[in-house]
C-alpha cells in the first residue's frame, strides 16, 4: 500500500531483533542531500537504537543514485565484514523521462544484487514525483524511511 494511503505511525522497535554484534553499511547519495541526510540520520539513529555499536555502521557516500549499485556491489564482496547493506538515495521527477529511467535502473540494479546471497540490499530510496514527497517521507508527515530501512536490515541480517 502506499504511504499516503496509510495514516502515519511511528515505527514499533519492540518486536525487532537486536542489532547488537552486527555490522552495516549505509551508502547514500549525495545528490538531494538535504534529504538523503534526513534518510541516513533515521536509519544510523535506529540502528544504534537496536543495540549496534557506533563503529559497526559505516557510511560510504556516492555522487547519485545510480552508484548506489556500484558501491553495493562492492561492498557485497565484504560480505564477511557486513551483515547488511542500506542503499539510501532520492530520485525526484523533473521534465524529462530521465526519471523513470533512473529509477527502473536503480530499482533493478538493487534488486539484482539480492539475488548473490551474499548479504541483504535494502532499497531505502525515495522516487518521489516533487520534493515535498520527498520530504514527507524523510522526517516529515509520513515518517523516515530510513527508520524502515533500518528495520528491514536487521530483520533481514537475522533471516
Amino acid at each position: 500500500m502506499a504511504t499516503a494511503e496509510q495514516p502515519f505511525s511511528s515505527v514499533d522497535l519492540a518486536g525487532v531483533p537486536s542489532a547488537k554484534g552486527l555490522r552495516f553499511a549505509l551508502v547514500v547519495s549525495e545528490w538531494n542531500a538535504d534529504i538523503t541526510g534526513a534518510l541516513y540520520q533515521g536509519a544510523q539513529q535506529t540502528l544504534m537504537q537496536l543495540g549496534a555499536a557506533e563503529q559497526d555502521v559505516i557510511r560510504y557516500d556516492v555522487p547519485g543514485a545510480f552508484e548506489l549499485i556500484y558501491a553495493s556491489r562492492t561492498l557485497l564482496h565484504q560480505s564477511d565484514f557486513f551483515d547488511a547493506i542500506v542503499a539510501i538515495g532520492s530520485i525526484i521527477e523533473g521534465e524529462t523521462a530521465h526519471f523513470d529511467y533512473v529509477c527502473q535502473g536503480v530499482t533493478a540494479g538493487i534488486a539484482q544484487l539480492n539475488t548473490l546471497g551474499k548479504a541483504p540490499v535494502i532499497f531505502c530510496v525515495l522516487t518521489d514525483r516533487n520534493r515535498q514527497q520527498s520530504l514527507d517521507r524523510a522526517g516529515g508527515k509520513y515518517g523516515n524511511k530510513g527508520v524502515e530501512a533500518a528495520v528491514a536490515a536487521v530483520k533481514m541480517a537475522h533471516f
